[in-house]
């Protein structure tokens, strides 16, 4: 039997409800054997529009009862099923909908540092965003899926204070705090000839969002300077990145995703997008407009074609 995985994800500085401010939601009229005939004769006849139709149309749970009625009626995976008759991006799209949310983000973090280089960004957009009890629960599926303990992959990956940074967020605990004296420990490691990492990476990876908003407000007044300057000036290479990016995710997370989809790179649109399909999505298409005075529906079309197209925007839903 398929394993269905929820998560909950962080919207702004909330625990949001499954699904609440999601683009795709539970089909109403659910069939799983009416759909799983459908894709059936879909695979045989290669039509990709029924397929699309159907797996973006469905909740990441309806299509893993979809997938294990697939099987039984034709004794067959669907995901191998599919492969045999869709190609190139609309293929790893709709194969991406098939995974559960907590394996998918496992996979994410995997393809991250697979070959050459590593995916800083992709990397740190996962661990920012993602709660501590998430991140356990990618933790332990990693390890069922990979057999490799993630920590230590990560390690591998990484050096220096960029790597401690990693570990804390994959660590990342809620220990309470006092504002001002965060504010004064933050101000106190900029004081030095060269700024002190250990502070921003303690502080920064064990708060509460709103906590934290706080603090770095404080610290732009206690500093006289925007904290986009103190970052540039005062800290380098990789570990700026990091908590450049780590800074952005507490301001606000679903404004740092839109400006990561604007670059409507095809793997990081395809990460987003089916990522939080079910959790926050409109917030990222408001956040987007917002930046780019474009709606993310019109902005795949400028960018997209054919089946492809047509399956990210049955997940975008709408034009805003």
């Amino acid at each position: 039997m398929a394993i269905i995985y929820r998560t909950n994800i962080l919207c702004s500085s909330q625990d949001m409800l499954w699904g609440t401010l999601g683009t795709v939601r539970p089909f109403s009229n659910f069939h799983p054997d009416r759909d799983a005939v459908a894709i059936q004769a879909a695979v045989d006849s290669k039509d990709t529009v029924t397929l699309v139709r159907i797996l973006t149309n469905r909740n990441n749970a309806q299509r893993q009862v979809i997938a294990q009625t697939f099987e039984e009626l034709t004794h067959k995976d669907l995901a191998s099923s599919l492969k045999k008759c869709l190609s190139g991006d609309v293929e790893t799209l709709l194969l991406s909908l098939l995974v559960p949310p907590v394996p998918y983000e496992a996979q994410r973090l995997q393809q991250a540092m697979a070959g050459l280089g590593t995916d800083e960004e992709a990397l740190m957009e996962i661990l920012c965003t993602r709660s501590g009890k998430q991140l356990e629960e990618i933790k332990a599926v990693y390890k069922e899926l990979y057999k490799k303990d993630l920590a230590k992959e990560l390690k591998g990956e990484t050096s220096g204070d960029f790597e401690k940074l990693v570990l804390a967020l994959l660590n990342k605990g809620n220990v309470a705090g006092v504002v001002q004296k965060d504010i004064e420990l933050l101000s106190a490691s900029l004081n030095g000839k060269k700024a002190e990492a250990g502070p921003w990476i303690d502080i920064l990876t064990s708060r509460d969002s709103d906590h934290l908003n706080n603090v770095l407000m404080g610290l732009e007044m206690e500093t006289g300077q925007t904290l986009e300057h103190i970052l540039e000036k005062r800290f380098t290479g990789d570990f700026r990145l990091g908590l450049s990016i780590l800074v952005q995710c507490i301001e606000n997370p679903a404004a740092f995703l839109a400006k990561r989809l604007s670059t409507m790179k095809t793997p990081v649109v395809h990460g987003i997008m089916v990522s939080h399909s079910e959790e926050d999505l409109l917030c990222i298409r408001v956040a987007f407009l917002k930046l780019t005075g474009t709606s993310l529906y019109s902005a795949l079309q400028k960018h997209f074609k054919q089946d492809h197209l047509q399956a990210l925007l049955a997940i975008c839903r709408s034009e805003d």
